[in-house]
């Protein structure tokens, strides 16, 4: 069984900003997919489904971004995965470009709360991850207020189209493995 989790902030006022990409990609994955998010557990909105034949929960942390690490330990404990082979972790990055998408095996928060959140929960910093650009923040912007921000006109096609291609990453890695999809989407 997989978990993908896509990290964001749980009140309305955020659908749809920077920050919350990760929600948007595990609402594609839901639409995609026909799987339902239709239930509360863990600190997290859930949804159970297959993808390709493979059993899947996916999940999006209600516990607000810089707490999501409670969520996911305990969504890790309760469905007894191993993080390292059965965990996909979806979020936003500033460093990239918007809609260029970066997966790794592994790796470090990189300044992301959400994912410090995540490795201190864990202990451990092995776990598959898709980081999803934003774009860096305008100068003399605040950081909070940037990523709280929602996609210019410009960038909106552009992350339609990247979250369709998160979707078939996300499919990838759990079919064949994470090294595919790396070289087909980074």
């Amino acid at each position: 069984m997989f978990i993908i989790a896509g990290l964001g902030n749980p009140e309305r006022k955020y659908d749809g900003t920077r920050h919350n990409i990760g929600f948007s990609a595990i609402t594609a994955l839901s639409d995609a997919y026909d799987i339902p998010l239709d239930f509360k557990k863990h600190k997290a909105l859930c949804g159970k489904g297959y993808i390709g034949g493979q059993k899947v929960l996916l999940a999006m942390p209600l516990t607000y971004m810089n707490l999501s690490g409670e969520s996911i330990r305990e969504l890790v404990d309760y469905y007894k995965i191993n993080p390292e082979d059965e965990l996909i972790i979806i979020y936003d990055d500033i460093n990239l470009a918007p809609g260029r998408l970066r997966i790794r095996a592994r790796g470090s928060a990189g300044g992301h709360n959400g994912m410090k959140s995540i490795i201190a929960h864990l202990g451990s910093q092995d776990f598959m991850r898709i980081r999803i650009g934003v774009g860096e923040k305008p100068k003399g912007w605040d950081l909070a207020d940037y990523v709280l921000g929602r996609f210019n006109r410009e960038d909106e096609p552009v992350i339609r189209k990247t979250l369709q291609s998160t979707v078939k990453a996300c499919e990838m890695i759990m079919l064949e493995n994470i090294g595919a999809a790396m070289n087909k989407f980074n």
